[in-house]
């Protein structure tokens, strides 16, 4: 059932390919990481400057929709990175499924040579003990003893 081919098989199979996409899934979720931090840090820094205290009432309600904007936008950021560390955990959870399923897997061909192993062996046994009868009836049928008990 191992399906890395005799010898391991380092560098091909499907572990290889897990490994591949694995560290596609990682450079991608570390890119988001980047985008959404630096998403956050915007927000926050034109957040600040945006929210200085003016005279004219236009302007104030004009910074005002804009603070709104930015902070809209940093929750948006934030609750994007919220999702980003919950996908890390399930990644992170099912990255030991399939590492305990390799394990399975191999563990399944280990026994399932082993069982061949015992089947030749129970073959070659029963192979043995059919002809050692065959050998000892013989014997039975052409012995002294067989003849006189029944003359």
């Amino acid at each position: 059932m191992s399906k890395s081919g005799p010898g391991g098989g380092a560098g091909s199979g499907p572990t290889a390919a897990a490994a591949a996409t694995a560290a596609q899934k990682q450079k991608a979720l570390l890119q988001r990481v980047d985008n959404d931090i630096s998403n956050i840090v915007d927000s926050f820094s034109l957040l600040v400057s945006v929210s200085r205290v003016n005279e004219l009432p236009v302007r104030n309600s004009q910074e005002a929709f804009l603070m709104e904007i930015r902070a809209g936008k940093l929750v948006q950021s934030a609750d994007s990175l919220l999702k980003l560390v919950s996908e890390l955990k399930q990644t992170a959870i099912f990255s030991g499924f399939a590492s305990l399923n390799e394990n399975v897997d191999r563990r399944t061909a280990a026994f399932e040579e082993e069982a061949g192993r015992a089947e030749k062996l129970l073959e070659r046994v029963g192979e043995e003990a059919a002809a050692s009868l065959r050998e000892l009836e013989s014997h039975y049928y052409g012995s002294v003893v067989r003849t006189d008990l029944h003359d």
